[in-house]
């Protein structure tokens, strides 16, 4: 016991150091506990011996990986999803599956494991993207919606991808002497489990759940237990009616996901998911053969290359043609230019089941490498690399971009002032402008404000203005002021660059969150900065210490 309680200290104390350097890198952390897995492994050095222990801390941090999937995807976000995100994500799905299926079938793969692969290939990783939209300032940017929309799309296709392999439990690797279910045996195998699961969580979900949650909820240490209790029980139960335990673990989320308490469920859940995670990239890392990685080199950088510019360029296709400027197109294909953890978790449940060898497996992962390590910087450089390529993606832009040009109405009178961003502030500014009568035209690039009514007397448009092209669209050359709400200093600077190059001549005011923001906006040449926070405690104290001072008890005369 000694010995296992050695190795797993010395395990998560490697673990740290290798995850600092990604870090430093700006690389996801999973790709340096995939390539600790590799080196402790039997395939290197051989330092770890408890596989047993660490399997099974995997198999736990798979499901608690999909149950915090289910616990995200409540009804309402799956009846919100959008046209948009639904034909980019299934568009992109077909697209990925079809091509990627008939290209590993030309490498010389067996067609189960085409199947599998092409299917994995599909996936973009939830957690990746959106921490490195979050870290930009981009979630809430039409482009991170859209893609935030069509990782909801692969996460409910994941989920029904794994079962319906689940369903095919026995077949082997698709050979003719397997034991065959047929298509028509095995998709009313799936079809009745289906049916059952449905209505077994409808019950659960409308009568039962959200008491015993509520119950639970009077502790935050016992709703804890309570979460991670209820996404492995219904993982056991999932792989024990046939389905896998990683479909049980995502609908045992998916049954909470409409009660008050999920997002503290979910918030609970983050540490503890990320640590077990760690485990199954570390055994998947220990499980690979260096032999088996070095034979699937050359398939691997053909089916990373398909995935780095053949999901994007599909992406921009749907959307240039549903009306998107190819700005945005871009910024959202990026985002699927990668494959997932969950793309390494589906072809190693195909291991469990039987399906496929461990090359699978091992080309799976080399593609998972390649993909994730350059799509993170081509995320993170998205702005200088879409100015290079623009001339060349004119081609997944129409003429009229509708969906972000279309509607709107010619403006009568030039406008005196142009507010770019209309959160809290930005609407309560271009409200308190046009009571003073100034003309203001609001733009920002949030969708739900786009659509939300607008304030009296205020016209909205709908984009980025970070984006030249849609700068040019804006009557800029008759407008004398701009100012910008938006709180970011990458976003603002990106604003500046583009006013430059538009030529644009007139006075510009740029909201500042604190001095040094303020000082590096000076800086860059912008002549009114503003504060809010700081202009906003002003007002308050001097209007505070004006009642403090009225409500003071005057002194006493002096009587003679």
């Amino acid at each position: 016991m000694h010995g296992t309680f050695s190795e797993f200290a010395l395990l998560l104390l490697i673990c740290a150091l290798a995850g600092a350097v990604f870090v430093r890198l700006r690389q996801p952390v999973l790709i340096a506990y995939i390539v600790v897995g590799i080196a402790v492994g039997p395939a290197a050095f051989g330092l770890v011996t408890a596989h047993d222990q660490i399997d099974l801390l995997a198999q736990v941090g798979v499901a608690v990986l999909l149950f915090a999937v289910g616990l995200k995807l409540d009804l309402h976000h799956v009846r919100h999803i959008g046209p948009v995100a639904l034909a980019t994500g299934l568009g992109q799905l077909s697209f990925t599956i079809i091509i990627g299926f008939a290209l590993i079938l030309a490498l010389g793969k067996s067609w189960m494991e085409a199947l599998y692969v092409a299917v994995a290939l599909t996936f973009s990783s939830t957690i990746i993207i959106v921490k490195l939209l979050s870290d930009k300032r981009e979630l809430d940017s039409l482009h991170g919606r859209i893609a935030v929309g069509f990782l909801i799309v692969q996460d409910l296709a994941v989920v029904i991808a794994m079962m319906a392999m689940s369903a095919l439990r026995g077949t082997g690797s698709g050979d003719a002497g397997g034991e065959d279910l047929g298509l028509t045996a095995v998709l009313l195998s799936l079809g009745w489990r289906l049916a059952a699961a449905a209505v077994a969580m409808f019950v659960l979900m409308r009568w039962v759940l959200p008491a015993v949650v509520s119950a639970m909820a009077r502790s935050q240490e016992l709703l804890l237990v309570f979460a991670i209790a209820w996404g492995v029980a219904l993982a056991a139960l999932g792989e024990w009616a046939g389905f896998s335990k990683e479909a049980g673990a995502f609908l045992a989320g998916f049954s909470l996901a409409s009660t008050p308490y999920r997002e503290a469920m979910n918030a609970r859940l983050t540490g503890i998911r990320d640590f077990l995670l760690l485990f199954f990239f570390i055994d998947l890392g220990a499980k690979l053969e260096l032999s088996a990685l070095g034979a699937e080199v050359l398939p691997a950088i053909v089916l990373s290359l398909f995935v780095l510019i053949g999901n994007p360029l599909i992406v921009m296709a749907i959307m240039g043609y549903m009306g998107y400027r190819r700005r945005t197109g871009f910024m959202a294909g990026l985002t699927v230019a990668q494959i997932s953890e969950f793309s390494i978790v589906f072809v190693a449940m195909g291991i469990t089941l039987g399906h496929v060898g461990v090359a699978a497996l091992s080309l799976t992962t080399l593609v998972g490498l390649v993909t994730i390590t350059a799509s993170t910087y081509m995320i993170l450089y998205a702005q200088p690399l879409y100015e290079r390529l623009s001339p060349w993606l004119r081609i997944f832009e129409r003429a009229h971009p509708q969906r972000e040009t279309g509607g709107e109405p010619a403006l009568t009178q030039a406008p005196d002032a142009i507010v770019i961003g209309l959160g809290r502030y930005g609407r309560r500014l271009a409200q308190k402008l046009h009571e003073e009568g100034v003309r203001v035209l609001g733009v920002d690039f949030d969708p739900e404000v786009a659509e939300a009514p607008p304030p009296a007397g205020i016209e909205v448009r709908f984009g980025d203005a970070q984006d030249p092209e849609f700068l040019e669209s804006l009557p800029l050359a008759h407008t004398p002021w701009v100012v910008s709400t938006v709180p970011d200093l990458h976003s603002n600077r990106l604003l500046l660059r583009a006013l430059a190059e538009r030529g644009y001549g007139g006075d510009l005011a740029i909201v500042a969150r604190d001095d040094a923001t303020g000082a590096a906006l000076k800086s860059a040449g912008v002549p009114i900065v503003l504060y809010p926070v700081r202009n906003a405690v002003d007002f308050a104290v001097e209007h505070l210490s004006e009642l403090m001072q009225a409500a003071r008890p005057k002194p006493d005369k002096e009587t003679p």
